[in-house]
């Protein structure tokens, strides 16, 4: 879509270019037009014009001779001669003598022109066209005239907008937004039958997915005009300017109808009204005129209302109720299929060499959205471009996502021997404690090289397909997974260190969530003892229990990951010479593949 853009300038921007204008009429264009009143001839012409007694006045200067015709209607000028008998002979002619043939202007009248006249143009010019511009944005009623403006980016109808062939990966969501397209196309289809379509759609879904883009679509698709405005935009600090630009905002889809409002992060204006004294006015005035406009006593026809937020619970119930925002559309993170999708829409603006496997790095990107996805493609290309090659191979790809998950490789960073077989030991005590489970995603990738996010090495572990569900037993070999690098470190050294942090975390998270909210403990059995908010944005997590309660959870967290610890400690202790013979490799190598971790312990 082509964004129809709206330039403004301030006041004095115009006020400059008058001045300049009038400057340029008096210093250029006025000498300019006066000069050419004058016509210049050879002095052969005003010895002729003598003869023939043409002249009618004449004035005779040090540099210059002025004269004029019998009709006194053009003036001549001509460079003086030595001629002696030049005033006698004009005298002879019946040419009178003049002391100014080019009459000054009046002092007043000079001014009158150069200076009131087109001042008193240019402000009356400026007069209509503020008033052209005030009955198109709504009178001189509408809020101080600008500040209720609404602010919305328009986009036009146009050919090379985008489609939904350039949205991948969200099958589901194209589907119920095709009802729209198809309703925006053919009305009387729906009337015929007495259905009415939804007024407005709320897109729900993490950062990232793809929802400002599948609302572009929507307008691309059905070819018209397409209104964007972001939330926070209706928030201003005067009382009533948020309302007002709602009401701009509404009268002029109502004008270009049918068509599309889009109104991205919708929560900034939409959240639960509280019904405190002293409460944010300003937002809940904008809020109750959004509802307003939404009810449709006005009969929007054919304005259809697009919105979109990662925090769906946080809106006023009376925003979501049926007959506003009718339908809500998950635009979740996309699944395996739908990011191989993804990768190949976006490796279409790359030169991309032949063999790429997309599925194996949709694989690797698991848990990415469609922005961090196309994020990757980019960063593959300037890697590419970086080692001097015109192709994007498999593995920029492969190490552009290992850039978004640890960051880039710090070239600067020297561990010291002893810390080198530290992280070494680590990793492979992360790798091996994930093979010898069985319920475990294989290993990728193990690598010791150091990066900006701050991990000094990391195990990429890849699962097979689609992953939706996990069980007790997987959950448990996961956390037991976290803790083999920290076991490694102790089996070999004896001793513990830093590197352990994040496991530390990440074992601890899974854990509680295993005992508050999966409900996988023989004492609490099914009973949620933990309520997860914001579920797009992170997922902040709240207890719901009392404190002897709180204390027992605490308890039996310690014992899962403890005994977790414990298990992952003796497998390494069996698997001693592997550990050691995987661990002199990574540390010669510094990275190592999957197929060469599994053929050395399986060898």
């Amino acid at each position: 879509m082509n964004e129809v853009k709206s330039p403004k300038k301030p006041m004095m921007y115009y006020y400059a270019i008058v001045i300049l204008v009038i400057l340029a009429l008096n210093f250029l264009a006025v000498p300019w037009l006066s000069q050419r009143q004058v016509k210049e001839v050879d002095y052969g012409t005003f010895m002729t014009m003598t003869e023939n007694q043409e002249i009618g006045r004449v004035e005779v200067q040090n540099n210059q001779i002025l004269f004029t015709n019998k009709d006194d209607t053009q003036i001549y000028k001509t460079g003086p001669m030595d001629d002696p008998d030049l005033i006698y002979r004009l005298k002879d002619s019946g040419a009178e003598f003049s002391s100014e043939i080019v009459e000054q202007m009046s002092p007043f009248l000079s001014f009158l022109l150069t200076w009131l006249l087109p001042i008193v143009g240019f402000v009356a010019l400026g007069q209509f066209m503020l008033k052209r511009m005030t009955n198109k944005a709504g009178g001189p009623n509408s809020m101080m005239f600008g500040l209720g403006g609404s602010n919305a980016k328009v986009y036009v109808k146009s050919a090379e907008g985008i489609k939904f062939s350039d949205v991948a990966g969200e099958d589901e969501a194209k589907e119920n937004l095709t009802e729209i397209v198809n309703y925006l196309h053919d009305p009387a289809k729906y009337q015929d039958i007495g259905a009415s379509m939804p007024k407005g759609i709320l897109l729900v879904g993490p950062p990232g997915t793809g929802k400002t883009m599948l609302a572009k679509a929507v307008a691309g698709e059905a070819n018209v005009p397409f209104f964007s405005i972001s939330g926070s935009e209706f928030v201003e600090m005067f009382v009533g300017m948020g309302a007002s630009k709602v009401r701009d905002l509404f009268r002029q889809a109502k004008e270009k109808a049918p068509c599309i409002v889009f109104i991205d992060e919708i929560d900034a204006i939409g959240k639960k009204r509280d019904g405190q004294v002293g409460g944010n006015d300003e937002r809940e005035q904008t809020l109750n005129q959004l509802l307003t406009e939404m009810d449709g006593f006005e009969g929007n026809n054919g304005v259809i209302i697009l919105a979109a937020t990662n925090q769906p619970d946080a809106l006023d119930p009376a925003l979501t109720r049926p007959g506003r925002f009718d339908r809500r559309v998950p635009v979740e993170l996309p699944d395996l299929k739908g990011r191989e999708e993804i990768l190949k829409v976006h490796a279409k603006k790359i030169k991309l060499a032949d063999n790429v496997d997309f599925n194996k790095i949709a694989r690797m990107a698991s848990g990415a959205s469609g922005a961090e996805l196309a994020n990757i493609v980019n960063e593959a290309a300037l890697r590419a471009v970086r080692n001097g090659r015109k192709i994007v191979e498999e593995a920029d790809l492969e190490e552009s996502i290992e850039v978004v998950i640890a960051g880039y490789q710090k070239k600067n960073a020297i561990l010291t021997d002893h810390e080198k077989h530290i992280v070494a030991y680590h990793e492979i005590g992360h790798a091996l404690v994930a093979a010898k489970q069985t319920n475990s995603a294989p290993v990728q990738k193990i690598t010791i090289v150091p990066r900006t996010s701050g991990a000094l090495g990391y195990t990429m572990q890849v699962d097979e397909g689609n992953h939706y569900l996990m069980t007790k037993d997987e959950l448990i070999n996961k956390i037991a997974t976290l803790t083999g690098g920290r076991a490694a470190e102790e089996l070999i050294f004896g001793s513990i260190t830093t590197g352990a942090s994040n496991d530390i975390e990440q074992a601890t998270k899974l854990a509680r969530a295993m005992i508050t909210r999966y409900g996988m403990s023989d004492e609490f059995d099914m009973v949620a003892l933990e309520t997860v908010t914001n579920q797009y944005l992170g997922g902040d997590t709240s207890l719901a229990c009392s404190a002897d309660t709180q204390r027992e959870i605490d308890r039996k967290v310690v014992e899962l990951v403890k005994s977790q610890h414990e298990k992952a400690l003796k497998i390494l202790t069996d698997n001693r010479e592997k550990l050691d013979e995987l661990a002199k490799h990574l540390y010669e190598k510094e990275t190592i593949t999957g197929e060469e971790f599994m053929s050395i312990l399986n060898g």
